[in-house]
């Protein structure tokens, strides 16, 4: 039978071992001062030892500190973008105002404008609410109607020029043709030479920012590039003087008698925003029943006494309506006791059977009916019986 090798292990546990080492390294390190002298090759011997560990222990340590470090500088880079995208999103969003507000100011400044240049016209101001399907705004519905005092027919203004009419109205709402449209046909006269033409619309034209017009008589050849063209006084629903554009060129016809060409317009049709609309027609200026520039020229039985720098007409009834202008007017009416003239050289006032109606007048002539008694204050008159 063999015998069993006995094997000694001595079982020692860390923390004894750890005890066991710090006694030893400081047992050394008082030996090492108690004799006042180093050894050399013990030196040497735990330089070898220590330095190494000592080196990649610094390494190690300098690793984590920087990686430590870098998270820091990490977070704190994420912390700053964070706030400068914050930041940038703020300003741009004020950017994207301010931007928004030069626009419409420019806009607003333009509106004004125009309304200063056409402030003989009474106008509203109105909104595009909707357009027909395209990029430009030949037919667009406006957000003001009739209770605004829109009509069809009315003329409308936008940018520096004539923009369309009103030809369908609601309450709330109107619908603008505009010139550019295809079924548009415009009066229009040369400023410089007050030649007639007729402006067109044309969809396929207006990419380039222009109008065509035709029919212009220029027998002199005085129309050139550059020349304004205005609404013409004989136009039936354009009101007078409202700009349309520049001659941009001019062709002579075949029957060399006409000549056709293009109009450069100063309005923008592809971004209408704000439009103005004039509140009184052609009809109402011809036949006296608008309002222009502060002066009353309205027609009916109503007794309205207006006073105007120009011409006006006296009519006599039963309603007392008298217009009253700064150049005489003879009217006469037939009374049932015989016709009575009167030429007056300056009338104050005068009261007719329905009411009392007060005039202001430079030179006129008074009116008399049969319907109860008449009195006038006069300055100079004859008198009627």
């Amino acid at each position: 039978m063999k015998k069993k090798k006995h094997r000694f292990r001595f079982h020692i546990k860390s923390k004894h071992l750890l005890v066991l080492m710090t006694l030893l390294c400081i047992s050394c390190i008082v030996t090492s001062y108690a004799s006042g002298k180093r050894s050399g090759k013990l030196a040497d011997t735990a330089a070898m030892i220590v330095v190494p560990f000592q080196t990649s222990i610094e390494r190690i340590s300098s690793v984590f500190e920087n990686s430590r470090q870098l998270m820091r500088e990490k977070q704190e880079l994420v912390y700053e973008n964070a706030e400068l995208k914050a930041q940038v999103e703020s300003l741009t969003a004020e950017n994207t105002k301010l931007i928004k507000d030069q626009s419409e100011y420019l806009r607003l400044k333009k509106l004004y404008t125009l309304d200063q240049e056409y402030s003989d016209y009474p106008k509203v101001a109105a909104s595009i609410i909707s357009k027909d399907p395209g990029n430009w705004y030949n037919t667009f519905m406006i957000n003001k109607g009739s209770r605004d005092g829109i009509r069809v027919d009315n003329n409308v203004l936008a940018g520096k020029g004539l923009v369309g009419i009103v030809t369908q109205v609601g309450e709330t709402f109107a619908t603008v043709r505009a010139i550019i449209d295809d079924s548009s046909n415009v009066s229009g006269m040369t400023v410089g030479t007050s030649d007639n033409l007729v402006v067109q619309g044309d969809l396929e034209l207006i990419d380039q920012g222009l109008l065509r017009f035709s029919q212009l008589y220029d027998e002199e050849n005085k129309v050139t590039i550059g020349e304004r063209v205005v609404t013409s006084n004989i136009s039936e629903k354009y009101v007078e003087g409202l700009f349309i554009g520049y001659v941009n060129e001019v062709t002579s016809d075949t029957n060399n008698l006409t000549k056709t060409g293009t109009i450069v317009t100063p309005v923008d049709f592809r971004h209408l925003k704000h439009v103005f609309v004039i509140t009184v027609n052609k009809k109402d200026v011809v036949e006296g029943t608008g309002w222009l520039s502060g002066n009353t020229m309205t027609g009916g039985n109503d007794g309205i006494s207006g006073n105007a720098g120009t011409s006006g007409d006296g009519s006599g009834g039963n309603d007392g309506t008298s217009e009253n202008a700064g150049t005489s007017g003879d009217t006469a009416d037939p009374l049932d006791a015989g016709t009575s003239q009167a030429n007056i050289g300056t009338a104050d006032s005068l009261t007719q059977d329905t009411g009392m109606v007060q005039a202001n007048i430079g030179t006129a002539d008074s009116l008399m009916q049969d319907a109860g008694t008449y009195q006038a204050s006069i300055g100079t008159a004859d008198s009627l019986t």
